[in-house]
């Protein structure tokens, strides 16, 4: 029988070996500080149109981005997504909640949709069913919801514009959800609050959106 030496050293000194254990301490910390972050991570999710989505503007500038500011510093534990989509209604919305839900697995839904549909005069009973499904759905995933309602202008007529708010406080009423009645409370009637369109509230708006959501928002947090 043939004996080969071998090339690799076995015996190492124990000053070396203390060292790579507390290296290996180390890396075993940090992998379960990291894993545990990435458990403890919860998920607010917008779903929204326009008035989410910044509309003209950088998105930085939105009240959804000034929110997740607001989240990291009173939420750590939370991160903030925006879903929102320009020109977005109850029946986009509905098409893409369940990939939205089952990609993002939020554990808080902030609904906004449901202001293009009544722009636009569609029928009250497929707005209100929209958002019923929406929110049916979204609980049913394990998500808390909040949800918010819209104004029309006066012109729509007394009758449809009434039902039309109706839809919202009602299926918060429902669904026992918190309730933000009207996002642009306060801000329609202010010139420099809103764009040129008329409808889309401006960059110096944003703060006042956030402060309208925060406090519905907290105690689901």
């Amino acid at each position: 029988m043939v004996n080969c030496p071998s090339e690799v050293l076995t015996d190492f000194p124990r000053s070396c070996v203390l060292i790579i254990a507390r290296i290996t301490k180390i890396i075993v910390a940090l992998y379960c500080f990291s894993a545990s972050q990435l458990v403890l991570a919860d998920t607010l999710l917008v779903y929204g149109d326009s008035i989410s989505a910044a509309y003209g503007m950088d998105q930085e500038q939105g009240w959804v981005n000034l929110l997740a500011s607001r989240v990291a510093i009173n939420r750590p534990h939370y991160k903030v997504v925006n879903a929102s989509v320009s020109g977005e209604t109850t029946g986009g919305g509905v098409t893409r909640l369940p990939k939205s839900l089952a990609f993002h697995q939020p554990d808080v839904l902030v609904l906004e949709l449901g202001g293009n549909d009544g722009l636009r005069g569609y029928p009250i009973s497929n707005i209100r069913d929209n958002l019923q499904i929406m929110i049916q759905q979204a609980k049913a995933s394990g998500a808390r919801v909040l949800l918010i309602g819209m104004v029309l202008p006066p012109n729509y007529g007394r009758r449809y514009t009434l039902a039309f708010e109706k839809v919202f406080s009602s299926l918060a009423e429902e669904h026992s959800l918190p309730f933000v009645p009207f996002l642009l409370d306060g801000i329609s009637t202010g010139k420099e609050l809103v764009q040129r369109d008329g409808i889309h509230p401006t960059v110096e708006a944003q703060p006042k959106l956030l402060e309208d959501v925060w406090p519905s928002l907290v105690p689901i947090l």
